[in-house]
């Protein structure tokens, strides 16, 4: 229903599916995407035609299927021939090419990892957003978070300053590491974050406070949540036509975690962006994916747009060792918000001691005093959401300290989940967040 009328009016290719018959489908209603079956049986097709030579040569074949084959044909010519109206308020045709897709390929890489309370917690690279919640650990690791008492004023205050710090410096330093280096050894060092800590004061900050890594803070850096703002609200710059983008992330991520008897570890977050704001393309049955918004224009950026580069993603799942043993894996959907309410479960796991599920139950608070990494980057100095469950006077007394607090519904931030290995045992012990009904945690 909320996408009716921009699948009608912009996207008939995506009308054409889920919109049968030209209605919104009821509740249990089969949506039938037989195109989307086809583009699977090219792949399923040329695997089994390579499957004799062996399992990789067979998921190569697949692979090639897709972006070496008519699938990656077709995706050019769509995009090419297709103008879609998108949130400039005019209608635009895409750049993608049957080449840039042959050239592009998943890499196996490193991870940024730091360790907390004996525990090595591994994080994607910085063209995610992963390495934010090392730095939100690095500098509350010198917080007796214990004696603070969890989801205190004191606590929370803490918390949430941090956040602004960490994520200031994601906006300003992080990008694809293929493009430009990330001074992460830095950014999680001691000295670092001992003067990151020194910038939690009692009262809220109100400033966008990126720290310098020796040669001062860039130049964009300095007025960022001003000129993101002025940028979304259409001061100074051509105004944006409404046509519903600017919420057009409604919806969510999805994220996956899975463990095995003999305690090998996935954690996934593999969302490209939303059915609303990408059309089907016609013949193959899905959209592309939308993390191209995440760029900046400004060529001064780490994040900022170039060909072959990835964007800077908010996608973060979390793997976790315990004296190189396999331990716990976790995540959550949720954007900018990701790497703070799981932040906060992971602490409530090993700072309070709480059970798996409790963890993941317990109210959370989130920060939007940076820039969204979501078109069109609106930023609010000092905002809080904080779930109702929340007590009441620790609501007040945060007001007090100068934050901007905003009650969100008792249930309605993220969906987390996690698996626990216990090695010594083998048991795997799993947990999930009721908040919306769609999460499971299955065992067999």
């Amino acid at each position: 229903e909320q996408f009716s009328e921009r699948f009608r009016s912009l996207y008939p290719t995506t009308a054409a599916i889920y919109l049968p018959d030209g209605k919104v489908p009821e509740v249990g209603q089969i949506i039938r995407n037989p195109d989307f079956g086809k583009s699977m049986r090219i792949m399923c097709d040329a695997e089994d035609a390579a499957k004799s030579q062996g399992r990789v040569a067979g998921i190569e074949a697949a692979r090639d299927a897709f972006y070496k084959g008519p699938i990656a044909k077709r995706i050019a010519e769509f995009i090419r021939e297709n103008p879609v109206m998108d949130a400039s308020g005019e209608a635009h045709a895409g750049l993608l090419s049957e080449e840039d897709m042959a050239e592009w390929e998943a890499t196996i890489e490193q991870p940024v990892t730091y360790e907390y309370k004996g525990l090595d917690v591994y994080k994607c690279p910085p063209w995610t957003q992963g390495p934010v919640f090392l730095q939100q650990l690095a500098i509350l690791k010198g917080f007796d978070l214990q004696d603070q008492g969890h989801n205190t004023t004191e606590y929370l205050h803490t918390v949430i300053e941090s956040a602004k710090l960490a994520f200031a410096d994601r906006d300003t330093y992080y990008g694809d590491p293929l493009f430009d280096e990330t001074p992460l050894g830095m950014l999680l060092s001691e000295d670092y974050s001992v003067g990151r800590r020194e910038l939690v004061g009692e009262k809220a900050s109100m400033e966008f406070r990126p720290g310098d890594l020796g040669g001062g803070v860039p130049d964009y850096a300095l007025a960022s949540v001003a000129d993101d703002n002025r940028r979304a609200l259409g001061i100074g710059a051509r105004d944006v036509q409404d046509l519903g983008f600017d919420h057009a992330h409604v919806g969510d991520t999805t994220h996956l975690d899975a463990v095995d008897s003999e305690g090998n570890m996935v954690a996934a977050t593999p969302s490209g962006g939303w059915l609303g704001t990408s059309p089907i393309i016609e013949g193959l049955g899905f959209p592309l994916g939308t993390r191209g918004q995440m760029f900046y224009l400004n060529a001064d950026r780490p994040n900022a747009l170039a060909p072959h580069k990835r964007p800077r993603a908010t996608l973060t799942p979390s793997l976790v060792m315990k004296d190189g043993e396999p331990y716990m894996v976790f995540g959550t959907p949720g954007g900018d918000a990701q790497d703070q309410w799981t932040l906060q479960f992971f602490l409530n796991y090993v700072e309070f001691g709480m059970e798996l599920q409790e963890a993941l139950d317990a109210p959370t608070v989130h920060s939007v005093h940076f820039p969204s990494s979501f078109y069109p980057r609106e930023a609010f100095a000092g905002r809080v959401f904080a779930e109702s469950r929340l007590d009441q006077e620790v609501f007040s007394n945060m007001e007090g300290r100068g934050h901007e607090m905003v009650k969100n519904s008792p249930w309605q931030h993220g969906k987390l989940m996690a698996i626990r290995f216990h090695k010594d045992t083998g048991l795997i012990e799993g947990a999930v967040s009721a908040k919306g009904n769609i999460g499971y945690a299955l065992g067999w």
